[in-house]
Order: structure tokens, then sequence, then C-alpha cells
């Protein structure tokens, strides 16, 4: 099966190259043929030299390519990515990489052999382990998935890790179903809608480091704008029968 790893990215010249050539080299020595695939860097809005980075390693390295979305929004870039391409697979993960890439080898058996629909990666698995993070941001992922299973009625652990991958075919009707939030909840909204359908969805515990000095994350106004999203997101749940 073909399959894209899209990478957003928002102002990380500092970072950029490094990060994608990591993968690259992952994805080259155990996918040989980089007909199967592809790195998209998704630009979501970066004032810097990011998108500079991303042209020089388009030129560079074979499987890898970009696409430029001019306002900031990680769902919508995400959104953007996905509606371009044919691959089997489509995915994401975040740039600092702190799900380790190996678990991706996981992630392609459970979709490619075992016919799993939608994989994600979970920090809160009794058996994952998780690096350098604040309690700070701890409690707050904890309360965050707590809310969505009790408002929204869900059963996935982790709604924010930045590692998901799915069949592309399905992305249009988890569109439709409610996944279409341009921001961070983006993520959040593939997995509710994924279970309201009823998709066959794989819970995969991760090793997942924090990189702190690089994290942009507000968690206050981050909550607010997601209380919202949830709000609107359970105008679209489905009456159970």
């Amino acid at each position: 099966m073909t399959f894209d790893i899209t990478i957003p990215v928002l102002n990380e010249e500092a970072t950029l190259e490094k990060q994608v050539k990591t993968l690259h080299h992952f994805l080259l020595e155990h996918f040989p043929d980089t007909n199967q695939w592809k790195i998209v860097i998704a630009d979501n809005g970066s004032t810097d030299h990011t998108l500079e980075i991303a042209k020089e390693l388009t030129e560079e390295l074979e499987a890898v390519t970009f696409v430029r979305v001019p306002e900031k929004g990680v769902g919508l870039a995400l959104k953007t990515s996905w509606s371009q391409s044919d691959a089997d697979i489509v995915g994401y993960m975040d740039l600092d990489l702190a799900t380790d890439i190996s678990h991706f080898l996981e992630v392609y058996k459970a979709i490619a052999e075992q016919e799993y629909d939608l994989v994600y990666g979970t920090r809160l698995h009794a058996n994952s382990k998780v690096i350098n993070r604040t309690v700070k941001r701890e409690i707050a992922s904890r309360i965050f998935n707590l809310l969505l299973k009790l408002y929204l009625g869900v059963q996935f652990s982790d709604g924010m890790c930045g590692f998901k991958f799915l069949r592309r075919d399905l992305y249009p009707q988890l569109y439709k179903g409610g996944a279409q939030n341009d921001g961070w909840f983006f993520s959040t909204e593939l997995l509710t809608v994924a279970e309201w359908q009823k998709l066959k969805i794989f819970e995969l515990p991760v090793k997942w480091t924090d990189d702190v000095s690089s994290s942009k994350v507000k968690i206050l106004p981050l909550a607010k704008r997601y209380l919202a999203a949830m709000q609107e997101l359970k105008k679209l749940k489905p009456q159970h029968e």
C-alpha cells in the first residue's frame, strides 16, 4: 500500500531540515521503493524561511513534497494535504518527532495487513512511555481527555497525540461527519467521528518524548478553543438507535 506522511509546520526554519532528513532516512531504510510513499511538508502560514527550506528539501530528496497553506491552522494544513493525495494511507506526525518514528512500522502493519481503518498513538496507555513531560501538561492532557469521554461519550484514550493514520478512502466520510476543524482540534475530531461511525480503530501505545524547549502550546487559550469546538462537534453526534 502507498502512504503519505504529512508534517504540518509553522515557522520551523531551525529544525525542519534535520527532522525531515531523519524521517526520510528511516523510510528509505524500511520502504526502499520511493514510489510507495511521500513526505508532505504542509506549511500553514510561515513567515520565516520555512517555505524556502521546504522547497530545497523537495529538490534534494526523493519523495519529499510540500503544500502551501497561507492561513494558520494544523487542521487546515492536513485537510489540504489529504484532499490532494492519491495514497492508500494518509496521516501525520509532528515535526519534533516526539512519537518515536519506529512506531510507524506498527501503523503500516495495522492498516495494510490487519485491515484497521485508523491508527492513533496514545500517551495515556499503560504500555506507553512518556519522557520529559511537565506535570502541568500531563494534568491538562488527562483533564481534556476525561472531558471528551464525559461530554462526547467517546472511548479512545488520547485525542491529541500528534500521530494518526487512516485509510484515505475513508477521509471524505470523516470530513462529512464532522472532522472539519481548521486547528488542532481536527486531530480529536478524526477519532471522535471514526468512533461514531464504528470504524475499526487501532490504539497504539507509543514512546513519546516531550521537547519542552520548542513547545508553542499555550494551555489556557487552547483549552477555551477546545471547549467551544467540543460543543460544536456534539451537535453532529448521531442519535443512538
